[in-house]
């Protein structure tokens, strides 16, 4: 017997014929004799919906009523669960994050987890109960509910499957893994048995969607075992009982990955803008001068940088923030130019960031070489460059976005492997 959480996205749960079916998975695991939690998304469109309909009352709402608006698509679907488990016999019951309680800070909209206590869900365990719960929200400091953001019921299971010691969580969605790379781009690429936190950390924050960051942290901090798994398999399809070996994803610690790639996948990320600072006197604290303002803007500035002049005195301070900030990052340069004194700010949109990822990137020289010298080859021009022990981003010309993921994810050989 082992304790598992289930996760199910919007599409999952998108109908009552879909419910139903995630029904069927929970019962799989339940006439398996493990101790199971449900975590659910609201139906898919449903959070839009409440969205909108906060916005059309109240342009500039209270984000504490836009809170308890929102939250309520996660109840509808847990409500809906529990209805559709007790039609198969099983014992069910919903709750919404405040009951367990989830406890999370006061940022309404984009709230984080402080903590749960796993006891009382515990307690359903050892009476024979599935707790279906609302992923999304928990309680704020101020006794009012508190949703997570976009993608937070990811961040809800894997909290829950920390906080009751969980062998396992499945997250269920419309793709049954994690590839190479984005098969839409690439029909070559690969579903991944298994990869590592870090590298799973790094492809959800460098545009793959599968999960949210977040939950990638905190499965990566508590050592929280993830499974990333289709709920449009059949739920009594051979194998999907396997409790070892389920089809899908395993996200996992890397000593359990026994044959490391130097390669594992590559993410790209659309829509990028660079913005460039032209002859920035160089001083010590420009930088903080800089990209302080920008941060308290709550912009992401990623790609940063620097070049000095010959004589010392001068740098061009070029980064990259999301096109949808660049009017807002503009403004804040402004307001700040008397301050930091550059010449001139310059900006391209419609950038694009391609990044090859991979841990086996560590201990194997010349990789990047080999992205450079591939997509020259293809005439694609690199605008700027960051690396991590695990890493490298470029940054090129968006029209070139295809053929620089198709051209790495061929020269590294994934499409081969």
């Amino acid at each position: 017997m082992a304790r598992i959480v289930m996760k199910f996205g919007g599409t999952s749960v998108a109908d009552i014929a879909r419910i139903r079916n995630v029904a069927r998975h929970v019962k799989r695991e339940v006439d398996a004799g493990h101790e199971v939690a449900v975590v659910v998304s609201a139906m898919a469109g449903k959070t839009n919906e409440l969205v909108a309909w906060t916005r059309d009352a109240s342009p500039m709402h209270d984000a504490r009523e836009y809170d308890a608006v929102v939250a309520s698509g996660e109840q509808v679907t847990a409500g809906l669960l529990a209805l559709a488990l007790q039609n198969v016999g099983v014992n069910a019951r919903s709750w919404q994050g405040w009951q367990i309680p989830i406890k999370t800070d006061n940022a309404h909209g984009a709230a984080r987890i402080l903590d749960i206590d796993g006891s009382f869900l515990v307690k359903r365990f050892q009476e024979g109960q599935v707790a279906v719960v609302a992923g999304f929200q928990g309680i704020g400091p101020d006794n009012r509910i508190a949703t997570l953001g976009r993608g937070g019921s990811d961040t809800s299971a894997v909290a829950i499957a920390a906080a009751v010691k969980a062998d396992r969580c499945d997250i269920y969605t419309d793709v049954d893994g994690v590839y190479t790379t984005d098969p839409r781009i690439e029909p070559k690429a690969r579903r991944l048995s298994r990869i590592s936190f870090e590298e799973m950390l790094e492809m959800a924050s460098l545009g793959a969607k599968v999960l949210q960051v977040r939950s990638v942290e905190l499965a990566m901090v508590h050592k929280v075992r993830t499974f990333v798994r289709s709920s449009f398999e059949d739920p009594d399809a051979p194998g999907m009982g396997d409790f070892l070996n389920p089809p899908g994803t395993l996200i996992c610690d890397e000593d359990e990955i026994v044959e490391q790639q130097v390669v594992t996948g590559i993410a790209y990320a659309k829509d990028e803008a660079q913005v460039s600072l032209r002859r920035v006197a160089d001083r010590p604290g420009v930088a903080g001068g800089i990209f302080g303002p920008l941060a308290e803007a709550n912009i992401n500035v990623d790609m940063i940088v620097q070049n000095i002049s010959e004589d010392g005195k001068f740098t061009d301070m070029t980064f990259t923030v999301p096109s949808g900030d660049v009017n807002k990052a503009l403004a804040v340069l402004e307001k700040i130019r008397p301050d930091i004194g550059y010449d001139a700010v310059q900006h391209d949109e419609g950038m694009s960031k391609v990044s090859v990822i991979g841990i086996g990137m560590r201990s194997h020289a010349g990789v990047a070489a080999t992205a450079f010298q591939a997509l020259a080859a293809k005439g694609i021009n690199i605008r700027a460059i960051t690396t991590s022990e695990i890493k490298i981003s470029i940054l090129i010309d968006g029209p070139y976005t295809e053929l620089a993921v198709r051209t790495l994810h061929s020269v590294y050989g994934l499409d081969k492997q």
